[in-house]
């Protein structure tokens, strides 16, 4: 079975409370364009990032709002805001530095949520058994190159896909409609 590879950039999702600070009191994001899983969306809203006086502007929200604020960056971001990150699994906010998120409304200073997200699979129970995926780190084929160190998310709304950061060395050699295949 082919697995669809799928590049990501620096974007951040945000709590409801978080929302209502940086945008105004019982706001809704708004729908740039939908992503390849389920539900979930690139909204029309950015914020900006700041760091000891170092800052990223322009920084894409993504929808819906989610239970607690995480920050994604890439690695060159980190680095260039003076963060250290090591790539960590969504959702892993253990040890992970914090920054302030700047809004048109307001800005909030986040201790913690700080990530580098590793590469990681999105699939379903159903797909990982019938892939007979029983690791939670895999490594597929892609073209003549092997993609190692992918961590496996398995959740019954996911749509089969692999994602990687814009800046990992890998996702050079990614064009669209790329596809690997388990090694």
């Amino acid at each position: 079975m082919k697995i669809p590879i799928e590049t990501s950039n620096r974007h951040v999702h945000l709590s409801k409370k978080d929302i209502d600070t940086l945008f105004g009191k019982n706001y809704s994001l708004k729908i740039s364009r939908k992503l390849s899983q389920p539900g979930e969306f690139a909204a029309e809203e950015k914020v900006t990032l700041s760091h000891d006086d170092k800052k990223i502007e322009n920084v894409r929200v993504l929808g819906p709002a989610r239970n607690k604020t995480q920050i994604e960056l890439l690695s060159k971001d980190a680095s260039s805001l003076g963060i250290s990150s090591k790539p960590k699994n969504s959702g892993d906010h253990e040890d992970t530095p914090g920054i302030e998120i700047i809004g048109p409304n307001g800005k909030i200073k986040k201790e913690n949520g700080v990530i580098v997200a590793n590469r990681h699979l999105h699939i379903t129970e159903e797909e990982a058994e019938l892939l007979k995926i029983k690791e939670k780190i895999i490594s597929l084929k892609v073209k003549d190159k092997i993609l190692d160190n992918v961590a496996v998310r398995i959740n019954s709304n996911s749509k089969l896909a692999v994602h990687i950061n814009k800046d990992d060395d890998f996702a050079k050699h990614i064009d669209l409609n790329t596809h690997g295949e388990l090694v």
